[in-house]
């Protein structure tokens, strides 16, 4: 009789684990480029191969395409601009969205819990990976009142991003 053990499981990476991942793949294009596509409307991704307990994804970005303020539930992330700029908007203490341009090349860690929202503001598409630990369950969205950010929904999801 064979005794099966069972496969240990990986503890989530943190911020600055993610942060080592993307930036690897970032730096290995032959992978990657050939996937991007750019979709009119919606904001296109694709998942990437990624370490046990670790989802990985690529996404495109046309001009004024963007996510709304929303944070990633229990899951950890970064991302890494491949090509172009995105602009990365941050709350401050009462709220306020305060925006910070993210070009070709730059990486962001996001904690969880961490609200932010994201955006491609410039003429250019842009490419971005990114790595988020445990993997996506859950995220909740947020909508800017003049009391600061109140939760609008939250959504069991298995993908970036709407």
């Amino acid at each position: 009789m064979t005794v099966l053990t069972p496969r240990p499981v990986r503890p989530p990476l943190d911020a600055d684990e993610l942060t080592t991942l993307v930036e690897a793949i970032a730096a290995r294009p032959e992978t990657w480029r050939h996937l991007v596509r750019f979709t009119e409307g919606d904001r296109w991704w694709t998942r990437l191969p990624a370490p046990d307990g670790v989802d990985v994804w690529i996404l495109s970005w046309l001009p004024a395409q963007g996510t709304e303020p929303h944070d990633h539930g229990d899951s950890a992330a970064a991302f890494t601009v491949v090509a172009g700029t995105l602009t990365e908007l941050r709350p401050d203490e009462a709220g306020e969205l305060l925006p910070q341009d993210l070009g070709s090349g730059r990486t962001q860690q996001v904690e969880p819990g961490q609200v932010h929202d994201v955006v491609n503001v410039g003429t250019e598409p842009a490419v971005s990976i990114h790595a988020y630990s445990p993997p996506l369950v859950r995220m909740t969205y947020y909508r800017q009142t003049p009391q600061g950010l109140v939760v609008s929904r939250t959504k069991e999801t298995t993908e970036p991003e709407e």
